[in-house]
């Protein structure tokens, strides 16, 4: 099994360019109609049930990172949907089993991102910037 902090750790490895910072986390319990909410677009596909079952199974660590080129640089460390896809130093690639078990979900775009904050962070981001920033971004 996974721990959460080797997860989060991942996200913030600045020795591999990353740079990324964390402005939401928190543990949640998702009730049904939550997760069909998220899962909206979904809705259509054989799978969708799946999905909604296995969100509403236990706790979810919910984030908000942040950082230059987030949803690009997070799809590379969250790894291909599927597996098999997956480089092995992934999340997915390290901790998926299977591709209706994915340990994570990662926005696609900035557009989806922003909407699927406004779902599970209702109360917005909380705005701070690392005493770094000004030596790391011109």
């Amino acid at each position: 099994m996974f721990q959460v902090g080797e997860i989060i750790s991942t996200f913030e490895k600045e020795e591999e360019g990353f740079n990324l910072k964390c402005s939401c986390l928190k543990l949640i319990t998702v009730d049904c109609s939550f997760a069909e909410r998220h899962h909206a677009e979904l809705y259509a596909n054989p799978f969708f049930n799946g999905l909604v079952e296995y969100i509403i199974y236990g706790p979810v660590v919910s984030m908000v990172w942040e950082g230059k080129n987030v949803v690009t640089t997070s799809r590379k460390i969250i790894g291909a949907r599927n597996r098999s896809d997956s480089a092995l130093v992934t999340i997915r690639g390290d901790f998926a089993y299977e591709i209706g078990r994915n340990v994570i979900h990662g926005s696609d775009s900035v557009e989806s991102g922003r909407k699927e904050i406004a779902l599970w962070f209702p109360e917005g981001p909380v705005s701070w910037e690392s005493s770094l920033h000004p030596w790391i971004y011109e």
